[in-house]
């Protein structure tokens, strides 16, 4: 069993961030509400973390913590200028203008998009027989479609994982120097391609493609406000990031759980339909999102605990999703589950803004994955990403054809 004394989720190391479950569990047991060496909390059980995600007493504004972490500098500017690191009115207002990004009819045209461009990359590998299901399909994947989103040209398009990993690789609890300075070149590289766009699109209103969403967060408005360059800028940052990351790791995590549960990926082949359950337990078993953070604007009691007002707070979703108090035989892969009321999209205001089209992704892409290469096994051993925050691979040899 796990020794819970000495964690700090500031110190841990790739023993974790490979295998975080036990001490998931050891924390949710014995510790649920963890206080690390900062001052800061780690919230591990399901209902707590639904708790501060559902309270009017969270701040989701970072302004001051990532000023002490970053100093100004290029990732500061990102980090709290887009949608995810603000609260209302302002939160409010620039969610209701990206929003018109995401509509029904908006999305119905990236599901064509989508069918496109997962049937593409299949004829592409269907003749090989050893593929890395991260680099040959897992990264193209959310590559082209974000690409699509936002009209970017294909000589930027293999720089955007990079450009993802490093953004959203400064906040992980510690970051080097180096991770730093990546991070903040993502960003300045970055913001002048979009900035280029932008003027584009704007200048060029009649120019958009199918799937493109760029002149809809241009022209948007809402009671006559509209974004500005720099938010427009930011939230695309924003939307790649959101996008692309977790999609890259939705898809690698859930073949990987196929791969390690024989029987769960036989009953999927034989019952397709089961494609929609399938993918929200992936979601709950490997969130690729794994730790949210919220500050406590108030006092916030938590049963037994009571959180003072300024505590900085993490909140465990890939804990949450393997409570046993809010699922049965939570650490099973059960692709029949019913009534799985995961977080891995948060929930209450800042529920993940691209949550339908990430689910329609990856029903897709697992699809017709499985129903193309039914025999898709492992060819020898896949490697984590390097990250506490986000759960997913960097390399996952598979045979196609075994």
């Amino acid at each position: 069993m796990p020794d819970i004394t000495h964690f700090d989720l500031n110190t841990i190391c790739m023993d974790f961030i490979n295998d975080p479950y036990p001490m998931l569990a050891a924390l949710r047991r014995e510790s649920p509400v963890h206080y690390n060496s900062d001052g800061s909390i780690f919230l591990t059980r399901y209902q707590d973390c639904l708790a501060v995600y559902r309270s009017h007493d969270m701040l989701s504004d970072k302004t001051e913590y990532f000023g002490a972490k970053f100093g100004q500098c290029p990732l500061f500017n990102h980090h709290t200028n887009s949608l995810i690191f603000n609260d209302p009115p302002y939160h409010t207002v620039v969610r209701k203008l990206i929003s018109g990004a995401f509509t029904p009819r908006k999305l119905r045209e990236m599901e064509q998009l989508i069918h496109r461009i997962v049937d593409q990359l299949l004829d592409s590998i269907a003749e090989k027989d050893e593929i890395d299901m991260v680099a040959d399909f897992g990264m193209i994947l959310p590559t082209e479609i974000i690409s699509f989103m936002l009209g970017i040209p294909d000589e930027y398009r293999k720089k955007l994982r990079s450009y993802s990993i490093s953004i959203l690789g400064a906040l992980d609890p510690v970051v080097s120097e180096q991770g730093m300075q990546a991070g903040n070149q993502a960003v300045s590289e970055f913001s002048n391609v979009l900035n280029d766009l932008i003027n584009h699109r704007r200048a060029n209103p009649d120019g958009a493609r199918q799937g493109e969403v760029l002149e809809s967060l241009i022209f948007g408005e809402h009671e006559g406000r509209v974004l500005t360059q720099e938010e427009l800028i930011q939230n695309c940052i924003f939307i790649l990031n959101a996008g692309h990351e977790t999609t890259t790791s939705l898809v690698s995590n859930s073949v990987g759980l196929f791969l390690k549960n024989p029987a769960q990926h036989r009953l999927l082949i034989e019952n397709p339909d089961l494609i929609t359950t399938a993918v929200e337990e992936c979601l709950r078993v490997e969130s690729p999102l794994q730790i949210g953070n919220r500050q406590a604007r108030a006092d916030i009691d938590l049963e037994d605990h009571r959180i003072r007002k300024g505590t900085y707070i993490h909140t465990s979703i890939a804990g949450a999703n393997r409570d046993p108090a809010a699922f049965e035989a939570p650490d099973t892969f059960n692709i029949t589950r019913r009534r799985n009321k995961h977080i891995a999209f948060i929930t209450g205001i800042h529920v993940c803004l691209g949550a339908t089209l990430a689910r329609m992704e990856g029903r897709i892409a697992l699809s017709k994955i499985f129903r193309r290469f039914p025999k898709i096994a492992a060819n020898g051993k896949a490697a984590r990403l390097p990250l506490a925050r986000f759960r997913g691979f960097t390399h996952m040899p598979v045979k196609l054809h075994s």
